[in-house]
């Protein structure tokens, strides 16, 4: 099991890309078993038994867990199509490894974690031998890391070889048997895990020490900004998923929310800003009611938004960096003008340099199509974005998922700042120690509910942990 390690940016992605034949190398051989390859796309890696999980994931929403695993490699008998045996397939490699996944479940109705195992078991379906793995923890919560891990031990006892890359510098020093380290596309380091510190590879990655999440002097305020009392949300299937939830963020505090993915957390997030229905309750902003408020109207009261998934639902990946500036504030300055009726090019050009400059965003450009980005910066960029504009209250989920030290350094950081200037900010994250280390209060939701309330300067991770799962309910 082989880690690679560096900042955003520094070429890790594009390395695994090219190792699956997403990009040609200029120069230098790739060799699998002694003998020298060359690929010229993905089909030519999945021959030679190599698959790649991608930290932002490649599946078709509209189609179901069957449809996605087998898509390119559908089996027929005949002239038919034999689902029956693909089915079995599935199962089977499911069931194998642990990965709980039901092949006629709809993709759009999985969690950002059950997402991530399709992709597992779509390239275990392909027969691969060598496994890339990119940032496969960053959506888990200490337990399904645990699960994962006991997984890709079980892989690699079976004789295959796993490739993966991660910012959890901690997890690597776990499970790695070897880490290679790279800086801005060269390798200046290859170690073993007893060799180094977390603290050493952080340096190795991005010349300074690991940063630690921590908010330091209390900023909170007895001001209300967000008010919400009794919401409850039902799904598309007119199952509860959200149940009679109250809670109260101030002017200048952070309320941290904990839970194990598809507990409720996106639909909360949804509801707040608008998105999705309430069946009850009631959500104000500074007083205001929120009811018949439109998405457009709460971001217009000073409701900013930093969504799970930046690339399905915060980013346009094909647009330029200045038009992912405009979205979410096609309505004000300085993206519009002549009263909001054109847009504002020059503004919005202009602003997005500011944010370039205030964020460290590492670009070429701002004409350049924000797909060619790191993750690390694409995020920079819509922090951004959502702190433009004075907004009263940020809706942060997951706010430094998949990202290096430094940009997770950063983005802290502007956190801090914000929430010093009376920001109110509730932060959903998977991240336990950021949560306690950010967090002026913390919360646990489980099974749609808030079950526990927690002191983020006395709280463990393995309380919040056990509180997550449903061993430790009760309020501390």
């Amino acid at each position: 099991m082989h880690a690679l390690v560096g900042e955003n940016g520094a070429g890790k992605s594009t390395l695994m890309k090219t190792l699956y034949g997403m990009h040609r190398p200029d120069e230098g051989t790739i060799t699998i078993d002694g003998a020298e390859v060359t690929f010229h796309n993905p089909a030519d890696a999945i021959a030679a038994g190599i698959g790649m999980v991608h930290q932002h994931f490649m599946l078709a929403d509209n189609f179901t867990v069957l449809e996605n695993v087998v898509l390119g490699t559908e089996p027929k008998t005949g002239m038919s199509l034999d689902f029956k045996a693909a089915r079995a397939k599935i199962k089977e490699i499911s069931a194998r490894y642990g990965l709980g996944v039901d092949p006629d479940s709809l993709v759009d109705n999985l969690g950002v974690g059950e997402r991530q195992r399709v992709e597992i078991l779509k390239v275990l379906y392909r027969g691969a031998r060598i496994l890339i793995l990119d940032e496969p923890t960053a959506v888990l919560v200490p337990q399904e890391v645990d699960e994962l891990f006991g997984n890709l031990r079980d892989l690699k006892a079976e004789g295959l070889t796993i490739l993966f890359i991660s910012h959890k510098l901690d997890e690597v020093l776990s499970v790695a048997d070897d880490i290679t380290v790279i800086r801005r596309g060269t390798t200046v380091a290859s170690v073993e895990p007893g060799e180094v510190t977390a603290r050493q590879l952080a340096e190795l990655m991005v010349g300074s020490a690991l940063p630690v999440p921590e908010l330091r002097e209390s900023t909170v305020t007895t001001t209300p900004v967000l008010e919400v009392s009794g919401l409850s949300v039902t799904g598309s299937d007119g199952r509860t998923v959200l149940s009679d939830m109250s809670f109260t963020i101030h002017a200048g505090e952070v309320l941290g929310i904990a839970g194990v993915e598809g507990n409720g957390q996106a639909e909360l997030v949804e509801a707040l800003m608008g998105i999705r229905p309430l069946a009850g309750g009631r959500v104000s902003l500074q007083g205001k009611d929120l009811a018949k408020e439109s998405t457009r109207d709460r971001r217009d009261a000073g409701m900013a938004y930093v969504p799970e998934d930046r690339h399905r639902q915060g980013l346009l990946l094909e647009g330029t960096l200045w038009e992912n500036r405009i979205l979410g504030h096609q309505t004000k300055a300085p993206s519009v003008k002549a009263g909001g009726l054109l847009l504002d090019r020059k503004g919005a050009r202009e602003d997005t340099e500011r944010i370039v400059k205030d964020y460290d965003v590492r670009t070429p450009g701002i004409e350049v199509a924000i797909a060619s980005l790191s993750g690390g910066n694409q995020q920079k960029l819509i922090i951004g974005r959502e702190m433009s504009g004075n907004p009263v209250l940020l809706l942060a989920s997951h706010p430094t998922r998949g990202v290096d030290v430094g940009a997770q350094a950063a983005i802290w950081e502007h956190i801090r700042r914000a929430r010093a200037e009376h920001l109110a900010v509730l932060m959903i994250s998977a991240d336990l120690d950021e949560l306690i280390g950010m967090s002026d209060r913390l919360a646990v939701i489980l099974r749609g509910k808030l079950v526990a309330e927690y002191d983020p300067k006395s709280v463990t991770p393995e309380e919040l942990g056990s509180a997550m799962t449903g061993a430790g309910e009760g309020v501390s």
